[in-house]
C-alpha cells in the first residue's frame, strides 16, 4: 500500500477495513494520514463565485418556500458584498448575521465573504440578552439581519442592515464603485462562532479561510461529491454543523436542501423528505442518527451516506441500512471536524463506534498528565494541531493562551495545538475511541455545553441557595441535562419559574429537562460537589409547577401511563408537564408515535410543544375529530 491510502469513505474501496496499514507505534499514528489536501490557492467565495460564472442556472439552495440558482444566489451576495465594502468591511472586519436558518442566511454569509469580511452567525431565536452579548464582545461593524428581527437587537451597539429591505441595498451597491475584493488569503478571518463557556460566558472562536477551505477540500475528497449530489442543512445557525453543512457543497456546484422546521425532530418525516427530495448526503445530529438508522428503509435509496456527529454515538447500524454511517469528532476550535471514520455493523459490540481518524493535515496527540504521548490502548486527552486550528477565542487572549498552547512534540519546534479537555485512546487498527470529558464540560443533543454557563444564571437567583448541572444517561443511551437546585425555605419557586428564568437568557438546549429538588448538595472532603453522589430523579425528587390531582378520564390514564414510561418514572400527574419532567423532542416523537398508534390519531410535534400537559394532551386527543377517540380495545 503507498502512502495515498484508499479513500475509506468509498464504498468501492472498503471491502474490508484493510485500508490503512497495520499499526506498529503511536509516532507512526501521528505521522501516517490517508491523504493530504493541497489547497488551490482560492478561498471559498472565489469557488462559490466560479461555479456561479459557469452554471448559474443549476440549483444552489432550495426550501420548502422557494428555489435559488447559483447566478441568483450569486447576484444578491455581490449586491451585500458592495453594500457592506461601501461601509468599510474588509479583511478581518467582522460583520454580524442574525438571521434564521434559511436561503437569506446562506446569501448573508456569502455576502460578507465576497466583502472580504468575517460573518459572525447568531441564531434570532436566542435570547435578546445573550445575543446583546455576543454584539458586546465580538464588536461587529454591522450586523445584517431581517427587520422583524431588529426588535430583539440592540441598534446602540452596531449600525443594522436589513437584508429584506433589498431596494436600499441594490441602489446603494448600485451607486458604489467599491467592487469586491478579487483576492481573499488564507490568512484572512472566515468566520466567528460563539460556544459555551467555562467562565460563565460564551467564547467566540476565530476560523480563518485557510483552515475553512482546508475542511472544505477534505469533505469534498473524502465523500467524492458530485456535481448532481443534493445535500442538506439542518443545524441551526449558531451550530457549527451549519459551516459544515453550507461550503463544501456550494464551493463545487452542488445543491443543499433546507427541510422545514419541524422535521428537524421528526425521525420518520426526516427520513420520507430526504427520500422524496433524492437527497445523496446528509448531516444528522448524533441523537436523531441513532433513531433513524433503526428505521427501515428502502433497499434503494439515493441517500449515498448519512454523517453525524455532535455528541457520542452509541449504535451501531443494522447490516440492513442501504447507506452508509460516518461517524465525526471536532471541537469548534478546529474547524468543526477533526476526526471522521466508517461505522461498520457489528453484532456484538464490546464499545462505542469509534470517531474515526484525523482528516488531512490534521495531526492528534493523546498525550498523559506530563505531556508524554500515551501508549497504544492507553486512555489520555486529546490535543489538537493542523491547518484547521483556530485562530484563537475573540477578544479573549487569556483563554486563547491557555487553550492553544505550544508544546514540544518531537519536532525542532514546539507544536502549536488545542488542548481539548477530551479523554480517549488509539486503538491498534489507527482508530480513535472517545472516553468522555477530562473537565466538567458535556455534550447534550449535538451542542456542547459548560454547566458553569447554566449555574451563573441560576445561582443569580433569589430563590436559589445553590446549583449544580450535569448531564445523565437515560436507557437509551442520550444524555439528558439536568440542574440540581437547593432552594430557599418556604420559597414557592416551580420549574416553570426556573425554566422561564433560564429561556429569558440561554438558547433552548441549554436549558435543563428535569429540575431536581436536594435539601443540600453532596460534597467531597475537599470541598467540592460529588457529582456522583447526585441522586437520580424520581417522582419523589423532580421539581414540578404544583401539586396536581392524578389523571381521572381513561384518556388522560393512557397518555400518563406513556409518559411515565418514556421518562421512566413510577406516575405521572394530570397537569404534569412532558417537558418539564425531562421530555424532549426526540422523546416526543416517541409519544407521538405510542399516541398514533393507541388512539388513531394524527397528533403531532406542533401540538405537543403547545399541549404539553398530560391533560392537554388528552384533551387535543378529543378534541380531534375522529372516530376512535378512546383507546382500541377498551
Amino acid at each position: 500500500m503507498t502512502n495515498s491510502f484508499l479513500n475509506p469513505f468509498n464504498p468501492r474501496s472498503v471491502a474490508s477495513t484493510e485500508f490503512m496499514p497495520k499499526v506498529r507505534s503511536r509516532e507512526q499514528l501521528i505521522r501516517d494520514a490517508p491523504w493530504q489536501v493541497r489547497s488551490s490557492g482560492k478561498c471559498v467565495p472565489q469557488l462559490v463565485t466560479e461555479h456561479a460564472e459557469a452554471s448559474g442556472e443549476s440549483l444552489a439552495i432550495v426550501d420548502d418556500t422557494r428555489i435559488m440558482t447559483y447566478r441568483q444566489m450569486h447576484n444578491r451576495a455581490c449586491e451585500l458584498a458592495r453594500h457592506l465594502r461601501l461601509h468599510g468591511v474588509g479583511p478581518d472586519v467582522v460583520v454580524g448575521l442574525c438571521i434564521e436558518r434559511s436561503p437569506a442566511m446562506v446569501v448573508g454569509a456569502l455576502g460578507i465573504l465576497m466583502a472580504g469580511g468575517a460573518y459572525l452567525p447568531m441564531d434570532p431565536a436566542y435570547p435578546k440578552e445573550r445575543l446583546t452579548w455576543m454584539l458586546e464582545d465580538a464588536q461587529p461593524k454591522l450586523l445584517v439581519t431581517r427587520e422583524n428581527h431588529s426588535r430583539i437587537l440592540p441598534d446602540r451597539l452596531c449600525k443594522q442592515l436589513h437584508l429584506d429591505n433589498r431596494g436600499k441595498v441594490e441602489g446603494e451597491a448600485r451607486n458604489s464603485r467599491l467592487a469586491a475584493p478579487s483576492t481573499i488569503t488564507p490568512d484572512q478571518l472566515a468566520y466567528v462562532i460563539y460556544t459555551s463557556g467555562s467562565t460563565g460566558t460564551p467564547k467566540g472562536v476565530e476560523i480563518t479561510h485557510g483552515s475553512l477551505l482546508n475542511l472544505v477540500q477534505w469533505h469534498q475528497k473524502a465523500f467524492e461529491l458530485k456535481l448532481a449530489d443534493r445535500a442538506t442543512q439542518l443545524a441551526s445557525p449558531g451550530f457549527d454543523a451549519a459551516v459544515w453543512e453550507i461550503w463544501p457543497y456550494l464551493t463545487m456546484g452542488a445543491s443543499i436542501f433546507l427541510p422545514e422546521n419541524s422535521l428537524r425532530s421528526d425521525p420518520e418525516g426526516l427520513r420520507d423528505w430526504l427520500l422524496r427530495q433524492r437527497i445523496n448526503i446528509s448531516f444528522v445530529p448524533t441523537p436523531m442518527a441513532e433513531r433513524m438508522i433503526s428505521l427501515p428503509w428502502p433497499a434503494r435509496t439515493p441517500l449515498r451516506i448519512m454523517l453525524t456527529g455532535g455528541d457520542k454515538l452509541h449504535r451501531y447500524p443494522p447490516s440492513t441500512l442501504p447507506f452508509i454511517l460516518v461517524n465525526n469528532y471536532g471541537p469548534t476550535e478546529y474547524t468543526v471536524v477533526t476526526t471522521s471514520g466508517i461505522v461498520s455493523p457489528v453484532d456484538h459490540p464490546s464499545a462505542c463506534p469509534a470517531i474515526g481518524r484525523p482528516i488531512s493535515n490534521t495531526q492528534i496527540y493523546i498525550l498523559n498528565e506530563d505531556l508524554h504521548q500515551v501508549p497504544i490502548g492507553e486512555p489520555g486527552e486529546i490535543y489538537i494541531g493542523g491547518v484547521g486550528l483556530a485562530r484563537g477565542y475573540r477578544n479573549q487572549s487569556h483563554l486563547t493562551d491557555q487553550r492553544f498552547v505550544s508544546i514540544p512534540l518531537g519536532g525542532e519546534q514546539p507544536d502549536r495545538v488545542y488542548r481539548t479537555g477530551d479523554r480517549a485512546r488509539w486503538l491498534p487498527d489507527g482508530q480513535i475511541e472517545y472516553l468522555g470529558r477530562v473537565d466538567e464540560q458535556i455534550k447534550v443533543r449535538g451542542f456542547r455545553i459548560e454547566p458553569n454557563e447554566i449555574t451563573a444564571v441560576l445561582d443569580a437567583c433569589s430563590s436559589l441557595e445553590a446549583s449544580v448541572v450535569v448531564a445523565r444517561p437515560s436507557e437509551t443511551g442520550e444524555s439528558i441535562l439536568t440542574a440540581y437546585v437547593v432552594i430557599r425555605e418556604d420559597d414557592p419557586v416551580t420549574a416553570s419559574t426556573l425554566r422561564d428564568l433560564l429561556l429569558s437568557k440561554l438558547p433552548e438546549y441549554m436549558v435543563p429537562s428535569v429540575f431536581v429538588r436536594m435539601q443540600s448538595l453532596p460534597v467531597t472532603p475537599n470541598g467540592k460537589v460529588d457529582r456522583a453522589a447526585l441522586p437520580e430523579p424520581d417522582a419523589t425528587n423532580i421539581l414540578r409547577d404544583a401539586a396536581s390531582p392524578p389523571p381521572s378520564t381513561p384518556v388522560e390514564k393512557e397518555v400518563a401511563a406513556m409518559v411515565a414510561s418514556l421518562l421512566e418514572m413510577e406516575s405521572v400527574a394530570r397537569d404534569d408537564n412532558f417537558f418539564l419532567l425531562g421530555g424532549h423532542s426526540l422523546l416526543g416523537t416517541q409519544l407521538i408515535a405510542r399516541i398514533r398508534e393507541k388512539f388513531s390519531v394524527e397528533f403531532n410535534i406542533a401540538a405537543l410543544f403547545d399541549h404539553p400537559t398530560v391533560a392537554e394532551i388528552a384533551a387535543e386527543i378529543d378534541r380531534i375529530d375522529h372516530p376512535a377517540v378512546t383507546p382500541r380495545g377498551r
